[in-house]
C-alpha cells in the first residue's frame, strides 16, 4: 500500500510541476533523457523510479527532489513520517569522487531530508592545489574525524582543526577544506542545502586524478523505497 501511495504522489507531483512550467511530455523528455512513454507511465502511477532516476528527473525539471513527493490536491503526508530512520553501516552510502574530495552521501534511502549528511575524505594539501573556493546554498557543520584540516574562507583567516574539533559556517561564503600532512584526513559534514544542489556542485568539481591516487569502488546506493 505504501509503495502505491508513494507512486501516486510522484505521478501527481510530476503532472503538477509539468503544468506549472507549461511543459509537454516531449519537452520533459528532452530535459531529462526519459522517453515519453516512461514519463507517461510515471504520471499515470504505473511506474516507480529508482533514487538516481529521481535525482535525474528533479534536476531536469529544475526542482528539489522533495517536490516530487510533496502532497498534491489535498493529499496528506503520512503520519509515520515522524518516525522514519536510516542506519548507515560501514561502506554504506553513495560515493562521488572529485579531485579534492571523496564525498560519501549517507542515508540515501531517505528522501525529503532537511539536512544532508556527507562523509568526506580530503585530498588537496594546499589552497593552491585545491583551486577556487566553493560556494553553495545553505549552511554546514563540519566535524573532523581523522587528521588535521585547514579551513579557508573568503571572510576569515585560515583555521586549523584537529580530530574532535568542528566548525559551522555559511555555505554561501567561499570555502575550502584542505588536509595537513600525508596521513588520511576525514570529516563528517551536515549541510542544509538541497541534495540536488550539492550534487550539482560536486559534479562540476574537477574529476579525480587516477594517476596520483587509487580508485575507490563506490558502494551500492541504497534504495529510497521505505522512507518517503
Amino acid at each position: 500500500m505504501k509503495a502505491t501511495a508513494n507512486r501516486s504522489r510522484l505521478g501527481a507531483a510530476l503532472r503538477l510541476l509539468r503544468r506549472q512550467k507549461d511543459l509537454t511530455l516531449s519537452e520533459v523528455s528532452q530535459r531529462t533523457g526519459f522517453s515519453v512513454p516512461t514519463l507517461s507511465k510515471v504520471e499515470n502511477d504505473r511506474l516507480s523510479l529508482s533514487y538516481d532516476k529521481l535525482i535525474r528527473l528533479s534536476e531536469g525539471l529544475g526542482v528539489d527532489i522533495a517536490q516530487l513527493f510533496a502532497p498534491v490536491d489535498g493529499q496528506t503526508t503520512p503520519s509515520s513520517i515522524t518516525g522514519r530512520r536510516s542506519v548507515n553501516r560501514t561502506g554504506d552510502g553513495e560515493l562521488v569522487a572529485t579531485r579534492n574530495y571523496d564525498y560519501r552521501y549517507l542515508s540515501t534511502d531517505v528522501t525529503r531530508k532537511k539536512f544532508i549528511p556527507i562523509l568526506t575524505e580530503l585530498h588537496a594539501k594546499s589552497l593552491e592545489e585545491f583551486g577556487d573556493l566553493v560556494k553553495h546554498g545553505g549552511e554546514e557543520f563540519i566535524f573532523v574525524l581523522e587528521g588535521e584540516v585547514e579551513v579557508h574562507t573568503e571572510l576569515y583567516a585560515p583555521l586549523v582543526l584537529s580530530a574532535g574539533e568542528s566548525t559551522y559556517l555559511d555555505s554561501a561564503m567561499g570555502h575550502a577544506y584542505v588536509k595537513r600532512g600525508d596521513g588520511p584526513c576525514r570529516i563528517i559534514g551536515v549541510c542544509s542545502a538541497t541534495e540536488s544542489h550539492l550534487r550539482e556542485v560536486a559534479e562540476n568539481s574537477p574529476p579525480p586524478e587516477p594517476a596520483t591516487r587509487a580508485k575507490t569502488a563506490p558502494a551500492k546506493p541504497r534504495k529510497p523505497a521505505k522512507h518517503r
